[in-house]
C-alpha cells in the first residue's frame, strides 16, 4: 500500500508543476492534429509555440492532398516537439502576401518566432521529417 501511496504523491507533484507552469506542457502534449491557422491568429501562434510548423495549401490544389495525410501523420508522431498548422492560402491572402508564397503546397518553419525554412512542393513524408527534425 505504500508503494500505490508514493506513486500517488508523485503524480499528483508532476501534475502540479505542469499547472503551475501555466498548462503550457499539457497543452502542447494534446496536439497531435494540426491546427487551423488564420491570417488573425497566425502571429499569435508563432509565438505560442517553440518550433510550429504551417503547411500553406488550397482545396483545389492536387499536390497539397497529397501532403494533407503526411501533416496528419506527422503532428501525431511528433506530438509534444512539433506542431503543426494548415492556413487555406485563398482564405488568408495577408499571410501569402507577407511570406511571398507562390507555389503550394508550401511549408513554413517557425522556431522561437522566426521563419526558419520554407519547404515548397510536396515531398515523400521521411524526407519532408528528416528536414523538420533538425529544428
Amino acid at each position: 500500500m505504500d508503494e500505490l501511496e508514493e506513486i500517488k504523491k508523485r503524480k499528483l507533484e508532476q501534475l502540479k508543476k505542469r499547472y503551475m507552469n501555466g498548462g503550457k506542457n499539457m497543452a502542447e502534449n494534446l496536439l497531435d492534429t494540426p491546427l487551423k491557422i488564420t491570417d488573425a491568429d497566425i502571429e499569435n501562434n508563432i509565438k505560442k509555440y517553440e518550433t510550429i510548423v504551417i503547411d500553406c495549401w488550397a482545396p483545389w490544389c492536387g499536390p497539397c492532398r497529397m501532403v494533407h495525410p503526411i501533416i496528419e501523420e506527422l503532428a501525431k508522431e511528433m506530438q509534444g516537439k512539433i506542431v503543426f498548422g494548415k492556413l487555406n492560402v485563398d482564405e488568408n491572402p495577408m499571410t501569402s502576401a507577407k511570406h511571398q508564397i507562390m507555389s503550394i503546397p508550401t511549408l513554413l518553419v517557425f522556431k522561437n518566432g522566426n521563419l526558419v525554412d520554407r519547404i515548397v512542393g510536396a515531398i515523400p513524408k521521411e524526407m519532408l521529417k528528416e528536414r523538420i527534425e533538425k529544428f
